[in-house]
């Protein structure tokens, strides 16, 4: 309780700041340990077995918070399932110009175009192997340098850089701020993506011991036909799972006209509906099995309900995280248990997509 309060207190002194300048005080004060942790009973019922790994809870910090792997356990200790970091290129690069992210209160949401701004692969390696014995998922979203003359051949270096520390991987093509990235959604340009990000995986097999998941982070803007081809391709090339989805361009129905004008991507509540039908249609496309992770617009312990009962296995947060703080985890987690009860699963698993059709 006392540490909801400090929390609370801390997230409104926080929004007293500059977005990005806020997101830099919380990340130092996490990985300095000022942060307190958040300790709550999880229903085991909400476990879940998925690509080989054990999730302790469904509920995953998305990639983009902690850019750089500086805090991974901070965040894990505020009741994390797991926590994915990055995204992170083979050079450190620094993004787009300032001001480049913009609160929309009013709206429940955020715009940036940051521009894949990291120090990384080595400094991020050195990070993450201080924090090699500690335990815990962290997933490492990979991605390809601004000016890459070879942007595949980025995706297959952080594969190769990180393989014997991720949990998984997941492979970025879909945020809207590096130009030209989100065209290798195209079916033409993703098959040699996936093919040669799994022929590196596989080929880290024998130096780190197991064979390290790969997932795919596409945009809530593609169409219909080109979602039927990403599809297609995933299931062809035996990439491990779906993260659904980025953040979008459009800005249908925002309250904030000024800053609806910013170029970048928009998250949080507004993205939820055109996540969540995406989410669905995809659950559709690539049958029960694939996992799918439920991302955009989960603030409310009923979204993420929603998430599940359109298609996903996991969910992440990030918008409704900056805006809810830590606390809204258990809200999540106890809502969950309390679906289960209601609408007679034995656990979540059984519950993944039963309001596909809806």
């Amino acid at each position: 309780m006392f540490g909801d309060v400090i929390n609370r207190l801390g997230r409104k002194a926080m929004f007293l700041f500059e977005p990005e300048t806020s997101h830099h005080l919380a990340m130092r004060a996490l990985s300095r340990g000022l942060v307190p942790g958040t300790s709550f009973k999880v229903d085991p019922r909400l476990k879940r077995t998925l690509f080989g790994l054990d999730f302790p809870n469904p509920v995953g910090l998305a990639a983009g918070f902690d850019k750089n792997a500086q805090a991974p356990d901070a965040l894990l200790g505020l009741g994390f399932g797991y926590v994915e970091v990055g995204t992170v290129t083979p050079l450190a690069q620094p993004g787009n110009p300032s001001p480049r992210m913009f609160r929309l209160a009013e709206d429940r949401a955020i715009i940036n175009r940051m521009g894949f701004n990291n120090d990384g692969h080595a400094a991020m390696r050195a990070r993450l192997e201080r924090r090699r014995a500690r335990g815990g998922l962290v997933g490492v979203n990979v991605g390809a340098n601004k000016e890459a003359a070879d942007r595949v051949a980025d995706y297959v270096a952080g594969i190769t850089a990180f393989a014997d520390l991720a949990s998984f991987f997941t492979i970025n093509i879909s945020s809207p701020n590096t130009p030209g990235l989100r065209d290798l959604q195209a079916r033409e340009s993703l098959r040699p993506l996936l093919q040669q990000s799994l022929v590196a995986r596989d080929d880290a097999i024998a130096r780190v011991g197991r064979s390290v998941p790969v997932l795919l982070k596409i945009a809530p803007d593609v169409d219909e036909a080109g979602l039927e081809d990403i599809c297609a391709e995933v299931l062809e090339c035996g990439i491990d799972g779906l993260i659904i989805s980025n953040t979008t361009l459009s800005r249908d129905g925002l309250h904030d006209a000024a800053k609806a004008q910013e170029a970048g991507g928009l998250s949080g509540r507004p993205l939820f509906e055109l996540s969540t039908r995406m989410l669905a249609r995809a659950r559709g496309l690539v049958g029960p099995d694939l996992p799918l992770i439920g991302v955009g617009g989960i603030d409310t312990p009923e979204a993420a309900w929603a998430k599940i009962a359109a298609g996903a296995d996991l969910i992440q947060l990030y918008t409704g995280f900056i805006y809810e703080g830590p606390e809204l985890i258990g809200r999540i987690l106890d809502h969950l248990a309390a679906k289960l009860d209601e609408r007679g699963f034995a656990t979540l698993a059984d519950a993944v997509g039963c309001d596909l059709r809806a």
